[in-house]
């Protein structure tokens, strides 16, 4: 027996070898390299009566460790001790299993969403829909579904890609592929089949179980970085790896393909609005990135921690576009008011901001602040009211001389003059100013400690602040939009300047790219805003300014998933 044993165990693994080898070779990836968003198809056979399982798995694993972002350290630490997985465990970033057996790993569950989180409990919301949820713990996966998962192999990768997948923190800092409902993502691929679900479109597998011959195929991520290598593993075995190749204009920090000419003409939008109204440039930035750009920031980096320092080019920018005409041409800047705001403003968001952003939730600032921009919308509408109106005589008057003015404009074919800022009294506690003949007061030391608020809520969300300025100045000083707007640039001005010192003495900066375009952008429209805004009345600025802020309010608080 001993004679035999170890030849005839040395034919059984030559046998198994030969076996293993012909299957691998069976099993086939359609190209070496893709361009992000194709479809990957993969072909061979299995064992007759075996699911398929194929594993797609990007080569770059990512461990919480390996972040650079100040924030992102202490959060994915929280996150690891909450969840289950430790700082050193990784993950591929980008992960797909594409199975006939989809029940081995997890089921469909119904899911609510949208709605401010106040209002409901935890998995509460407006809407309905499903989404696919993963086993909760890896001991409730099947030994031979566990087998087949390629390169997660323990209970805490298991536990780290659960929450990468459907925590949306995980998945704007380390996945970067969400599947969305309306505008709200609402968690991402991972096991993906052959269904009628929304995350399962572009996933076909035709598989025959009598002889095992399988073509299964998915759509590849549209923003999947270039270079990015994935290996594909079939019913557990190795069986191949492909790359990623560049598909259109590539956005380093961005993290995502974009044409820098479509975001040019969306900043001179913008920038055209904001110079115009003062106010909500930097939320509307903020949504066109968001929604249209769809910024993500670079996997270990919070999508967030890029999106609000690019966000503040334009901020910054645009108003540097219509300031020249504002302050040199018109003369309609009331500066002891606009510096009074600037200074609150830059002490907020330099120093005070930085704690809001590293202790408040972001959730929660954007639904406490949906609450605040209602009220202000509400109180736009009912200043201009004939009650509030007949209580605020001086801007009625200068009211009716403007539009007396752009009618003898119209008659004439002449241009309309905006009329200038004639100081009356200079004083840190009282400012008076005449403008088109009527006599405004403010106090500006009042708007110096109103601008610290701005300015933390300003360095919180990357933003000018605009939206905040402008009603506080027509409602709490009584000042018409015509000198609102030039002394809520210069706020912005201050309140961008401080933010953008704040976060890169954090080490978050902008994507080189996205930010120039906003500038080119925000700069032109700037200049346009400034000069259409002689077109519109002070009624017609003041209904613009509240539909904005009620579409923000609809946004923050996520009650129009579509918007």
């Amino acid at each position: 027996m001993k004679r035999t044993f170890w030849p005839t165990a040395l034919v059984a693994a030559i046998f198994f070898l030969v076996a293993h080898t012909s299957s691998l070779a069976e099993n086939t990836i359609s190209a070496s390299e893709f361009k992000a968003g194709d479809t990957v198809t993969i072909k061979g056979t299995v064992q007759p009566g075996e699911e398929l399982y194929i594993a797609i798995a990007q080569q770059d694993e990512f461990a919480s460790k390996d972040t650079d972002g100040v924030n992102e350290i202490k959060k994915l630490k929280k996150n690891a001790n909450k969840y289950g997985f430790a700082m050193d465990t990784s993950m591929p970033p980008l992960y797909y299993m594409v199975t006939s057996n989809r029940e081995a790993f997890g089921e469909d569950v119904k899911k609510k969403f949208g709605g401010p989180s106040f209002l409901f409990k935890k998995g509460g919301g407006l809407y309905t829909t499903s989404m696919f949820k993963l086993k909760k713990d890896f001991a409730e996966v099947d030994e031979t579904a566990k087998s087949m998962l390629g390169p997660i192999k323990t209970a805490e990768q298991w536990n780290m890609l659960k929450w990468g997948h459907e925590n949306k923190y995980g998945i704007n800092t380390i996945v970067k592929e969400g599947n969305k409902k309306g505008k709200i993502v609402i968690f991402a691929r991972s096991v993906i089949g052959e269904t009628d679900n929304y995350w399962d479109k572009g996933t076909s597998i035709n598989l025959d179980k009598a002889t095992g011959e399988f073509t299964a195929s998915f759509a590849s991520f549209r923003h999947t970085a270039p270079g990015t290598k994935f290996d594909v593993y079939v019913n557990g075995d190795k069986s191949g790896s492909y790359a990623v190749l560049k598909n259109g204009f590539w956005l380093n920090k961005g993290y995502r393909y974009m044409n820098p000419l479509f975001i040019v003409i969306g900043a001179i939008l913008v920038g055209t609005y904001f110079s115009m109204i003062g106010a909500a440039g930097g939320m509307l930035m903020g949504a066109f990135q968001a929604l249209v750009v769809q910024t993500a920031g670079p996997v270990g980096i919070n999508a967030a921690n890029v999106l609000r320092p690019s966000n503040i080019a334009l901020t910054l920018f645009s108003p540097l576009g219509s300031f020249y005409r504002f302050a040199i041409v018109e003369r309609r800047v009331a500066w002891p008011v606009g510096l009074s705001f600037g200074a609150g403003i830059f002490i907020g968001s330099v120093w005070l901001g930085k704690y809001a952003t590293q202790y408040l939730s972001m959730k929660a600032y954007k639904e406490w602040l949906g609450v605040l921009v209602v009220i202000m919308a509400v109180k736009t509408l009912m200043e201009m009211t004939p009650k509030a109106m007949s209580k605020r005589k001086n801007i009625k008057a200068m009211t009716q001389k403007f539009n007396a003015a752009v009618k003898k404009a119209k008659e004439t074919g002449g241009a309309v003059e905006m009329g200038s800022i004639e100081p009356v009294k200079s004083g840190l506690f009282d400012y008076r100013f005449k403008f088109w003949g009527e006599e405004f007061r403010i106090n500006p030391a009042l708007f110096a400690c109103l601008g610290i608020i701005v300015g933390i809520v300003s360095r919180a969300f990357g933003i000018g602040g605009g939206f905040l300025l402008v009603p506080m100045m027509t409602t709490i000083a009584a000042l018409p939009m015509y000198v609102a707007v030039p002394i809520s640039l210069i706020g912005t001005c201050f309140s961008s300047i401080g933010s953008f010192i704040g976060y890169v003495m954090n080490g978050y900066l902008p994507d080189i790219t996205l930010a120039i375009s906003i500038i080119i952008g925000g700069f032109v429209g700037g200049m346009l805003g400034s000069r259409f805004q002689k077109f519109f009345s002070e009624k017609a600025l003041k209904i613009i300014l509240a539909c904005t802020l009620f579409f923000l309010f609809f946004r923050f608080l996520k009650i129009e998933y579509w918007i």
